[in-house]
């Protein structure tokens, strides 16, 4: 973490009783970690985890939590929204794959870096993050995605780890669609788009719903009893999804982990295979 301390100093003035953040714009802001044991993904079957874990990763129940998901589950691409990364952050299973960190905020007061992970058996060989042109109210931060592009047989496997903006008016939210749209429609070879796209009304559902259809992607499917997890606002649409293009859901290794309570998001595994 020396690299990105080392570069900030904040302003030490509150706002709205809020502590004081310094933004991260830079496409290039991507942190890295590379196992020297990681190998291509097998064209074969990729199983996918997805998770909201609302900061919790410095807590020793999530820790547990996620130690027993890799060892029962052994995902080979994971996408975590909302994880923290300091100087302190704990020896975690993520270290004994290759990871990318998109940060969108900086707490100055705690000098934690809060944003998306993207974790793979297979290292990235292109990546980039997309933070947003828009701020969410009240904590005045912006959100940001990852992209990622993995080895996977002849080619690559483009990956999008998106948290969408929140609190905004839907212009703001379609701003954010737009970008990502763009990133996506450049790749040719399979992609797995997958995060927390704040879709808690029929209108933001609807735009996203729109933009995958035109990029050729599907929404991965969930058992009626597992997908009545996924996180919701009342009757709202799920927050949570997983998209992909040139793969094949495998129906009977898609399932929500209900029991997992380290989160108010249920971590989602779906498996793929060509």
């Amino acid at each position: 973490m020396t690299k990105l301390e080392s570069g900030f100093t904040g302003n030490s003035s509150l706002k709205n009783l809020l502590p004081p953040y310094r933004f991260i714009r830079s496409d290039e802001t991507v942190l890295h970690h590379h196992h020297s044991e990681t190998a291509p993904l097998s064209p074969k079957a990729v199983r996918v985890l997805n998770w909201n874990i609302a900061k919790n990763n410095d807590d020793r129940t999530w820790q547990t939590d996620l130690d027993w998901i890799l060892d029962r589950y052994n995902p080979d691409l994971i996408f975590l929204q909302e994880f923290s990364l300091c100087a302190r952050t704990k020896n975690f299973k993520l270290a004994e794959l290759s990871w990318s960190f998109a940060p969108n905020l900086i707490d100055q007061y705690h000098n934690v870096y809060a944003g998306v992970l993207t974790a793979s058996r297979a290292t990235s060989v292109n990546h980039r993050a997309l933070v947003t042109e828009h701020f969410e109210p009240v904590s005045n931060t912006p959100k940001v995605s990852l992209v990622t592009e993995h080895p996977f047989g002849q080619g690559t496997l483009l990956t999008i780890n998106s948290h969408l903006i929140n609190f905004v008016d839907l212009e703001k939210f379609t701003a954010q669609l737009r970008e990502l749209e763009n990133a996506i429609a450049r790749h040719t070879g399979a992609i797995i788009f997958s995060g927390d796209f704040n879709t808690w009304n029929r209108s933001r559902w609807q735009m996203l719903d729109k933009m995958t259809r035109r990029l050729g992607l599907f929404r991965a499917e969930f058992p009626k009893t597992d997908a009545q997890n996924i996180k919701r606002f009342l009757l709202s649409p799920p927050l949570d999804h997983i998209f992909y293009r040139g793969l094949r859901q495998n129906y009977l290794q898609a399932r929500v982990l209900d029991h997992i309570q380290s989160s108010d998001h249920k971590p989602m595994l779906v498996e793929f295979f060509v």
